[in-house]
C-alpha cells in the first residue's frame, strides 16, 4: 500500500474522485440527515415523538435494546445548536418555530425537581428526564455537569441573533433567565466532579471543562450586551479559573489530551475532538490554550486518538498508518462490544475541515515540535515552521488534510444504509448500525460536519487573545467546589518511563474508596510533578496512596498511607515525592 501523503500528493485523481463521491454522498444525507432530526422533536407531528412534550428532543425512538427514549440535557443542547446556526444564519427561516418551542421545554425543565436537586440545589445537573419532562427517577451516572454550559451555548445563539435583529426585549425577559441559571450553575459548580459525556466516568472531564470555560465567556459578553452587568465580573474570573485548570488535561510526554482525570483508561478519546469542534472560534486563530481544532496540541492528540483505533478492530485491518480508520468513543470502550460510532468518526473529519478553514483565512500554516508527527503524517519530509499560503508546503499539507478528512466521511457513507438512517455505532467486524436507531446526535453530527466542509464558519465566542493566569484557583462561584466539599491539589513528584502514568486512590469514595481499577489520574504538564484537584469533604480524616501503571501492571507506593485532615472550608494543596 502507498503511502497516503504519496496517494494524495501524485494521484490526484483518486482524491479528487473521493471529494466528489464525499460531496454525491453529504448532499444526498444532509437533508435526509436534517428530516430524521426534526422528527426527533416533540411536536414534530412524526409517529416517533409520540407522547413527547413539544420542543422536547429524544436521544432516539429506540424503546428497548436499548432504551433511549428520553431527553438528555446534552444531547439536546448540541442538537439545537445545530438548529439555531442553521437558522441564524439563514439558511431555513422555518426553523424559529421550532426553536421557540425548545426555549419554552426548558424553561419548564429547568425547574423540575429531580434526584441530582431542585433548581436551586443542583438539579440543573440532572443528565435525563422522561419525555413529557418529568424527572427519571431511576439509577443514572449524576450529576453530569456539560448540560448547562451546552444549553447557554446553544441559547445564547438565539439571544445574540435576537438582538441582532432588533428583539432584545426577548432576549431579556425570555432567553436571559435561562441563561443565567445554567451558567450560574456553570461558576458555582465547575471544579465538582461529575459524570463524563459518556456516562461512566466520575471525575473531571475535559470535554466538560471546555464547554464549561466556553460558555462563561460567550456568557459575560451576551450579559454585557443586555445590560446585566452585575453577573459579568463573576462569569469572567470564574473563567479564567476554568482556563487555567484546562491546561492540567495536556499529557506533554504522550502527545495527547487526557479526557479524563479518573477511570483507569488510556484517556485517549473522542471526548476531546469533540470538545475541540464544540469550542471551534475561527477568530482564535490555532489557539493552544482553548484547544482549537488546528492548534499543536488538538492536531497531536487527534492523532494519538486516531492511531488507537488502528489495530483492535476487524473492520480497520489493514488499514495502515496514516490512512482513515472507523473510530468510536475510546479503545477500552465495552458497550455493546466496543464498536465505531457515527458521530466520532464524522468528529474527525470535522476537526479537520474547521483547521482548514482557519488555515485559509490566516494564509499560513505553522508546524510546531508538538504537531510535528501530525504533519509528518503526510509529508514526511517537513520541519518544524511557518508555511505561507504561497509555498508547496502549505499546498500539500492542505490537500493531504482536506483528503484524510474527505477519507473519514467516506468511512461514514460506506457504512451508511440505503435510506440515510444513522444509528449509534456501526458493527466493528461487518460495519453493520448497531445499538440505538435514528440517533439525533448523528444526524446533528453529519449536519454540523457538512457545513464545516462547506467551509461555514461560525461566530467568535471570545477565545482570541486569553491569557492563561500565572497560578490557578480551585474555588467555584460557590467558594470551594461544592457544599461541605474543600478542594484538595495533590502534587507528586515521581519520575516515570515512557508509557506510565501516576494514579492516585484513597479512603473515601471522592478517592475511589481504594480501588486501583477507578483509580484517578494525574496530570503530567508540570512533569516530574504529578497533580490532580479533587473535591473532598470538610473537617474529614482521609489516607490515600499514590499508584503507577505500567503496561497493565499495578504499583502500589510504600506504607505506610499519607494521611491528612481536610480543613473546614477552602482549598488545600499536599506536596509528596513518590516511596
Amino acid at each position: 500500500m502507498r503511502p497516503f501523503f504519496l496517494a494524495t500528493v501524485w494521484f490526484g485523481a483518486t482524491a479528487w474522485a473521493q471529494s466528489a463521491a464525499v460531496s454525491s454522498f453529504l448532499a444526498t444525507e444532509s437533508p435526509i440527515a436534517k428530516a430524521n432530526l426534526l422528527a426527533n422533536i416533540g411536536g414534530s407531528g412524526s409517529t416517533k415523538t409520540t407522547g413527547v412534550k413539544t420542543g422536547v428532543v429524544i436521544a432516539s425512538p429506540s424503546q428497548s435494546s436499548p432504551d433511549y427514549f428520553y431527553t438528555w440535557t446534552r444531547d439536546s443542547s448540541l442538537v439545537f445548536k445545530a438548529i439555531i446556526d442553521q437558522y441564524t444564519r439563514g439558511e431555513d427561516s422555518s426553523l424559529r418555530t421550532v426553536i421557540d418551542q425548545y426555549l419554552t421545554s426548558q424553561i419548564f425543565q429547568q425547574q423540575v425537581s429531580n434526584p441530582s436537586g431542585s433548581v436551586s440545589s443542583g438539579g440543573l445537573g440532572e443528565p435525563k428526564f422522561n419525555v413529557d419532562l418529568s424527572a427519571f427517577t431511576g439509577a443514572w451516572g449524576r450529576p453530569q455537569r456539560d448540560g448547562p454550559a451546552l444549553r447557554a451555548t446553544a441559547l445564547i445563539s438565539y439571544g445574540n441573533w435576537l438582538i441582532a435583529n432588533s428583539n432584545s426585549s426577548f432576549a431579556l425577559s425570555t432567553v436571559w433567565p435561562v441563561v443565567k441559571l445554567d451558567l450560574d450553575y456553570v461558576a458555582a459548580n465547575w471544579n465538582s466532579t461529575g459524570f463524563d459525556l459518556w456516562e461512566e466516568i466520575s471525575s473531571s472531564s475535559f470535554f466538560t471543562t471546555a464547554v464549561q470555560h466556553r460558555s462563561l465567556r460567550e456568557g459575560a459578553a451576551f450579559a454585557t450586551k443586555l445590560a446585566q452587568t452585575s453577573v459579568v465580573s463573576g462569569y469572567t474570573t470564574q473563567a479564567a479559573n476554568v482556563l487555567c485548570f484546562l491546561q492540567s488535561y495536556w499529557n506533554p510526554s504522550a502527545g495527547y489530551i487526557t479526557a479524563n482525570t479518573g477511570g483507569g483508561r488510556s484517556g485517549k478519546d473522542a471526548n476531546t475532538a469533540l470538545a475541540s469542534i464544540h469550542t471551534f472560534d475561527p477568530a482564535a486563530g490555532c489557539d493552544a490554550a482553548t484547544f482549537q481544532p488546528c492548534s499543536d496540541k488538538a492536531l497531536s492528540s487527534l492523532k494519538v486518538y486516531v492511531d488507537a483505533f488502528r489495530t483492535i478492530w476487524s473492520i480497520n485491518s489493514g488499514v495502515a498508518s496514516p490512512n482513515a480508520v472507523a473510530t468510536g468513543r475510546y479503545p477500552e470502550d465495552s458497550y455493546y462490544n466496543g464498536n465505531p460510532w457515527y458521530l466520532t468518526t464524522l468528529a474527525v473529519a470535522e476537526q479537520l475541515y474547521d483547521s482548514l478553514i482557519v488555515w485559509s483565512a490566516q494564509g499560513s500554516l505553522n508546524v510546531t515540535s508538538t504537531s510535528l508527527p501530525f504533519f509528518q503524517q503526510f509529508l514526511p519530509t517537513v520541519s518544524v515552521g511557518t508555511y505561507a499560503s504561497t509555498t508547496a508546503t502549505f499546498t500539500t499539507l492542505t490537500a493531504a488534510t482536506q483528503n484524510w478528512a474527505d477519507a473519514f466521511v467516506a468511512i461514514v457513507q460506506k457504512y451508511t444504509p440505503a435510506n440515510g438512517g444513522l444509528s449509534e455505532q456501526y458493527d466493528k467486524n461487518t460495519g453493520v448500525p448497531l445499538s440505538a436507531v435514528d440517533l439525533t446526535w448523528s444526524y446533528a453530527a453529519l449536519l454540523t460536519t457538512t457545513a464545516s466542509r462547506n467551509g461555514v464558519v461560525p461566530d467568535s465566542w471570545g477565545a482570541q487573545e486569553l491569557t492563561v493566569p500565572s497560578s490557578c484557583s480551585t474555588s467555584g462561584g460557590g467558594g470551594s467546589g461544592g457544599s461541605g466539599t474543600v478542594a484538595v491539589t495533590f502534587n507528586v513528584v515521581a519520575t516515570t518511563v515512557l508509557g506510565e502514568n501516576i494514579y492516585l486512590t484513597g479512603s473515601v469514595s471522592a478517592l475511589q474508596n481504594w480501588s486501583p481499577d477507578s483509580a484517578m489520574l494525574l496530570s503530567a504538564s508540570n512533569y516530574p510533578t504529578w497533580s490532580i484537584t479533587v473535591n473532598l469533604p470538610a473537617n474529614t480524616a482521609i489516607q490515600y496512596k499514590y499508584i503507577r501503571k505500567f503496561n497493565g501492571a499495578v504499583t502500589w507506593e510504600s506504607d505506610p498511607n499519607n494521611s491528612f485532615t481536610t480543613p473546614a472550608s477552602g482549598s488545600y494543596t499536599l506536596s509528596d515525592t513518590w516511596r
